[in-house]
């Protein structure tokens, strides 16, 4: 077994396209539009899904927001400098909800984003070897 991907649903897909790509730097990977099911999907990632899990950003037509509820807690994602990594969120126009600092009770760095959608994204530094 192998796990794959995790699909978000999203209220406008150009837009969370361009969250993932130019503020996270991931690409997309494959796109497809289903009219018969009135939706489009789009795999984004930071290399290809034969060797890595990746995100499923599903836009379901007409619908512009979710309630994201509280069950969902967050994705995450290794960053050799967690400051440098906010700063660039925040210089492309994206949203840091967590500032960069010790996770609570212990050392290592973190902080979190947000996606345009709302859902949480955690930057866990890890210092290249």
């Amino acid at each position: 077994m192998r796990y794959l991907h995790t699909m978000l649903r999203v209220g406008n897909l150009e837009r969370s396209i361009g969250f993932y790509t130019k503020v996270l730097g991931m690409r997309v990977l494959r796109q497809r539009d289903v009219p018969d099911g009135k939706y489009t999907l789009a795999f984004v990632g930071y290399g290809e899904e034969s060797g890595n899990t990746v995100i499923e950003l599903t836009y379901n037509y007409g619908t512009e927001k979710y309630d994201l509820g509280s069950a969902f807690g967050h994705l995450a994602i290794e960053v050799p400098d967690v400051v440098k990594a906010c700063n660039e969120v925040r210089s492309s126009g994206g949203k840091v909800t967590r500032e960069p600092g010790p996770v609570k009770f212990g050392a290592t760095m973190i902080a979190f984003v947000e996606d345009p959608d709302g859902y949480k994204i955690e930057f866990i530094e890890r210092k290249p070897q």
